[in-house]
Parts: structure tokens; C-alpha cells; sequence
């Protein structure tokens, strides 16, 4: 799947929350005075669901608008997670709408004449208000398929809630014209209900991002199988995965050949980072690194000199070897705890004679084997 423009990302997510804010605007000035002049507090408290949703909606635009901008020095990861933290926030808001609607309408289920009597005209606002709010859901659900939003994701179940908590509102008001007082109330505490239920699972899906909560077990398979299935790729371990702002991301240490070059390791790591960019949805940001050896179980290689400190060591240990000088490169493999060397030589330093060849490598090796961070040396004529 080829990575999305955070730019067109942001675009997408401001353009579909313009078009709910406006709507969820129009509908709760439709449900509040639709509910005062018909008598339903049920509607009121469907109403001021919808005038929270216009109120997530600006946060929404605000956090989409504000994700879209790329890595600053400030914000060197970029700024996807403001997306989570408005997904939180609307938790908190959704809940707080909850409480004040349920505690209301309790008090009045036990103060009876407090208990109002619904008009018809509150029976046309509510099924507007499902049609709409349905309407919005779709319309905002195949923008955040399009664009891997979670934020977009949770924007519209929050208008297909309302959809719904506007179907118990109109199951409640026609009970209540039926003759049955107390279900106008009751549906505005079972609203209030579901608004409670919605806030619980936006706020622990935000909450499970900001801790870097790992992809699921699932897709941590999926990853690893397309590791492996890369050439050149002998395992995979110490595989961690966030997600954030609704998309995700991976680092994976892969253990490889220990003799091949620098660059085919180079190469074999952007393969991974590609592959898993192109193969798992929402994988933006993929870190490799490349082992020689599993460093889960392998020695450690801590404390060994570097490149400098170790040539000056075997240039002191071959100070007697006169050939040694002559090497054209030495290759130093750090494996095992210790160190690998390879030495390459020309030709004449053996008199192209095989013999004399293996007796000078022999020599090599037991002055190198002096030191114990040397484990062999191997020497290449050419």
C-alpha cells in the first residue's frame, strides 16, 4: 500500500469534519428547540449530544490540521499524536456530556411533575436527525478508510451514535404519546448511556497509543513473515511496534551474514523497510538494524578496541613479520566477544610460492593469537 501525503491526509480529515460540524450545528438548534417547544427532554439531551459533536469536531479540524504538519525541531517525529490527544479529549468531553444528561434526567424520573409531555414535532426532528446523522457516518467513514484515519474512524462512529441515540430518543418519545410518561426519560438516561460507552472507547484507544501500546499479535506475525520471506534475511528479533496518531511503526533488528559488505547489509535493511511500508496498513515509519549475530544471545562486543586502537595492536604483534606491512586491507569482524581479521596481501610477499603462503598466515596467527580480543586471522593473496 503506497504511503499516504500527510498533507492530502490533513486535507481530508479538516474537509469531512467542516462538513459534520456544519450539520451537527444544524441539528442541534433543530433538536434543542424541537425538544422545548414539543416538550421532550429526551430531544433536548439528543441535542446537546449533537452540540458536542460540533464541539469534537473543532477539535478534530484543529488536530487534523495540526498533524498535518511534518517534523519540526520541536516535534522531530512529526505531530500525529495531537490526533491522539484529541481523541482523548473527546473521551473526556463525550463522558462529561453523559454524567450531566443521565444525573438530569434521573432527578426527574423521581420528581413525576417535573415530566414533560411530547409534541408530534418532536417525533419529525428525531428522524431527521437519524437520517442525517447516518448519512454523515458513511460520508465520514469512507474518508477515513481512504486515508488510514483512527481519528476520522472514531469522528464518525460518533455521528452514527447520535443516529442511534436519536432512534431511542424517537422509540422514547412515541412511548411517551402512547401514554407511557416516564420513557422520554428513561431513553435521554439510556443516550446518555451510550454516549458514556463511546467515550470509554475512544479515551482507552488514545490512552493505549500515548503508552505505545504494540500492534496486535496478529499483525506482529504478519510483519515478522514478511521479514523472513526477504533474501538475505537469516532471522529477526527484538521486534517492537507503537502505533501513533493512527498509524504505525516498527523497529526490528535482522541478523544477516556476518561477512558480507556494508553496503549489501544497507540494502537488505531499506528492502525491509519497503516492504514492510508497502505490505502493512498504516506502516509509515520502519527503523532496522542489521546484526552481524544475534545479540539476544551472543557475547557482547563491548570493550573491544575499534578499527585505530586495533591495527595499532596487530602492527606491535607483527612488528616481527616485515610482510605484514605490505597488506594492502585488513577487514576486523567483530563476533563472538571477540575480533576477526582479515588480511589481504599481494602476491610477491610469499614469492607466489602456496607453501610459503601458508607459513607466513601461519605466523600471522600465533602473533595475533597474543592477544585475546584476536580469535583468527585469515590472509588472502592476490
Amino acid at each position: 500500500m503506497e504511503p499516504l501525503n500527510p498533507h492530502l491526509r490533513a486535507q481530508a480529515i479538516m474537509r469531512t469534519t467542516l462538513v459534520g460540524g456544519g450539520s451537527n450545528l444544524l441539528l442541534s438548534v433543530l433538536k434543542i428547540a424541537a425538544g422545548w417547544f414539543g416538550h421532550s427532554y429526551a430531544l433536548i439531551a439528543d441535542g446537546f449530544h449533537s452540540l458536542s459533536d460540533l464541539l469534537s469536531d473543532l477539535m478534530v479540524w484543529y488536530a487534523g490540521r495540526k498533524a498535518g504538519v511534518g517534523p519540526d525541531q520541536d516535534h522531530p517525529y512529526g505531530h500525529a499524536r495531537f490526533e491522539t490527544v484529541a481523541t482523548l479529549a473527546m473521551g473526556f468531553l463525550l463522558l462529561a456530556v453523559a454524567i450531566g444528561i443521565a444525573w438530569d434526567a434521573g432527578r426527574r424520573l423521581f420528581a413525576p411533575e417535573t415530566l414533560l409531555q411530547p409534541e408530534p414535532i418532536a417525533l419529525y426532528a428525531a428522524l431527521a436527525s437519524i437520517l442525517i446523522k447516518e448519512s454523515l457516518y458513511w460520508y465520514t467513514l469512507a474518508y477515513a478508510r481512504r486515508v488510514r484515519s483512527d481519528l476520522l474512524r472514531a469522528n464518525a462512529w460518533h455521528h452514527r451514535s447520535d443516529a442511534i441515540s436519536s432512534i431511542v430518543v424517537l422509540v422514547g418519545l412515541a412511548g411517551t404519546l402512547a401514554g407511557l410518561p416516564y420513557l422520554d426519560d428513561i431513553a435521554a438516561i439510556l443516550v446518555a448511556l451510550m454516549i458514556a460507552r463511546i467515550a470509554w472507547d475512544l479515551g482507552w484507544q488514545a490512552t493505549r497509543e500515548l503508552v505505545d501500546t504494540g500492534l496486535d499479535p496478529g499483525q506482529v506475525a504478519a510483519i515478522r513473515q514478511i521479514i523472513m520471506a526477504i533474501g538475505g534475511v537469516r532471522d529477526a528479533h527484538m521486534l517492537r511496534t507503537r502505533t501513533y496518531g493512527g498509524r504505525a511503526s516498527a523497529d526490528v533488528h535482522i541478523l544477516v551474514d556476518p561477512r558480507i559488505s556494508v553496503s549489501e547489509g544497507h540494502a537488505i535493511s531499506v528492502l525491509v523497510e519497503q516492504r514492510l511500508k508497502r505490505e502493512i496498513d498504516d506502516m509509515t515509519d520502519v527503523t532496522v538494524h542489521i546484526d552481524p549475530e544475534d545479540d539476544e544471545s551472543a557475547p557482547p562486543t563491548m570493550g573491544l578496541p575499534m578499527r585505530t586502537e586495533a591495527l595499532a595492536r596487530l602492527a606491535a604483534l607483527w612488528s616481527d613479520l616485515p610482510a605484514a606491512a605490505q597488506r594492502e586491507r585488513v577487514v576486523l569482524h567483530y563476533l563472538d566477544g571477540r575480533i576477526e581479521v582479515d588480511l589481504f596481501l599481494p602476491l610477491a610477499v610469499c614469492g607466489h610460492d602456496p607453501a610459503a603462503g601458508m607459513a607466513l598466515a601461519e605466523r600471522l596467527q600465533q602473533a595475533a593469537a597474543a592477544d585475546p580480543v584476536f580469535a583468527r586471522v585469515t590472509c588472502y593473496f592476490g
